[in-house]
């Protein structure tokens, strides 16, 4: 049996081009997401599925794994935590790494930690955290990685709290993006913290690094990152008129380039940036021969709505086809899975969704199957 591809025409939605085309919107990121997050769309990805070095941006799941802590009561804002020497040598004053300047030996309340963490990307303050939490940093990392893979985000890899290069700590910006989202949608109040532009410690003052707070209408989060190995990035979030967008990106060649591409990605994220309707559950999009059916055809209805995020300029540029092994052979159940809608569209995504049998197709009896029989050996011949 032949595999039959059916190019559709759904000139009702738009036309679609004999060729996806690259996207029309491009950035110098070497990786980048934008994502609706009412609806967990992607709306622009580049390299956005492959795992990166997310330096400390990835400090995202350390918190992520205190507010858990919070909510279950394993954790209080109040809480008085060790900082212990490890803390200060490997993240404090001693390390020449991002700190928020604990002392050794002494004790930090948790939501000066976290504020130390998201407003400052204090080293120290994610290991003592993690040493809170888990004993180690180590058991801490592999807790963090164990609870992504419960969250969905399969990308990731953590072997550290903070975001120290290591070959093997790894995440991808989709993953960020939808982690970001997870935040956002299950820790509200304490989600207020990333807005937070400064904060004091141990007299020192130091400034929030995401270059959108104050700068992009609506922005309130979330997370600056940069080493060598990553360059600079970001996973940033803002709020307007109803609707929210999550852009990351990481990869860029300076502060000053991050910055400029922040803005950039952030403003094309709520000006450029649709979401689509492809199909509606139950629409029919084509007709399957059936072998020894009462019928000779069944029609195929799509098995759920379709959705994809995409730049304004690039609706045009999309294809879809059916996709089914042909002839099918009777009997056919109602609803039964016949192929799939494969819609791939500008930069290489693809979207697919199943296509199953609007109707029954009963099976002819012994003498129409015999007709069919001789017919298929006649024309064989």
């Amino acid at each position: 049996m032949l595999a039959r591809l059916i190019a559709l025409s759904l000139l009702v939605l738009f036309p679609l081009a004999a060729h996806a085309q690259d996207s029309a919107f491009e950035t110098r990121a070497s990786h980048a997401v934008i994502l609706d997050y009412e609806t967990g769309e992607i709306l622009y990805s580049k390299n956005g599925a492959e795992p990166m070095p997310p330096a400390s941006m990835s400090k995202l799941m350390t918190v992520y794994m205190a507010f858990e802590a919070i909510e279950e009561g394993r954790l209080s804002m109040d809480d008085e935590l060790p900082v212990s020497e490890t803390a200060w040598r490997r993240g404090g004053a001693a390390s020449g790494s991002s700190t928020m300047f604990l002392e050794p030996n002494s004790r930090a309340r948790v939501d000066d930690l976290l504020r130390g963490i998201i407003v400052q990307s204090g080293n120290d303050a994610c290991i003592v955290i993690a040493e809170a939490l888990e004993g180690t940093e180590e058991n801490f990392a592999d807790a963090m990685t164990d609870r992504a893979h419960e969250l969905g985000l399969d990308s990731a890899n953590f072997e550290n709290a903070t975001g120290w290069p290591d070959p093997d700590h790894r995440i991808s910006a989709a993953d960020l993006a939808r982690l970001a989202a997870i935040i956002i949608r299950d820790f509200p109040e304490l989600y207020d913290i990333y807005a937070e532009t400064e904060f004091a410690y141990n007299g020192i003052r130091q400034y929030n690094r995401n270059p959108l707070l104050g700068v992009v209408e609506g922005a309130d989060g979330l997370k600056t990152g940069h080493t060598t190995e990553s360059g600079y990035g970001l996973v940033g979030s803002a709020e307007r008129d109803g609707e929210r967008r999550i852009v990351v990106f990481n990869g860029m060649e300076s502060e000053r380039a991050r910055a400029d591409e922040a803005e950039r990605l952030m403003r094309a994220a709520f000006t450029e940036f649709e979401i689509y309707e492809i199909v509606s559950a139950g629409d029919i999009l084509a007709e399957a021969d059936v072998f020894l059916g009462v019928s000779p055809r069944v029609a195929l209805r799509a098995s759920r709505d379709l959705a994809v995020g995409l730049h304004r300029r690039d609706r045009d540029d999309i294809t879809a086809e059916v996709v089914y092994t042909a002839p099918v052979r009777a009997p056919v159940e109602e609803g039964q899975e016949i192929g799939r809608l494969v819609v791939t569209m500008p930069g290489g995504r693809v979207e697919e969704i199943p296509l199953e049998a609007a109707m029954a197709v009963p099976e002819k009896g012994a003498i129409g199957r015999a007709v069919a029989a001789l017919v298929q050996l006649i024309r064989g011949a």
